[in-house]
């Protein structure tokens, strides 16, 4: 399957791309989609710990089972000035 991540603020910086298309295996999970970005993207590893994720219209973990097509943000998190 095939899923669209997109990239926000500073991991778009990091990555030199607002987006990037992963194909995954069936019942992929974000655990799974993570670990292709890191092998493409190798700067944004150092992020991992602070990446939000989101799937739809709420944030999700490592264990969210992706669906083909989905669209999958990835953002820092929000940060008050």
């Amino acid at each position: 399957m095939n899923v669209r991540v997109q990239f926000y603020a500073q991991l778009r910086d990091l990555t030199g791309a607002s987006e990037l298309d992963v194909d995954l295996p069936d019942k992929a999970t974000v655990g799974d989609l993570q670990t292709k970005i890191y092998e493409k993207v190798p700067t944004l590893r150092s992020q991992d710990k602070s990446i939000l994720i989101g799937a739809g219209v709420e944030f999700v973990d490592g264990n969210y089972e992706l669906t083909p097509g989905e669209e999958i943000p990835l953002m820092p998190p929000v940060q008050r000035g």
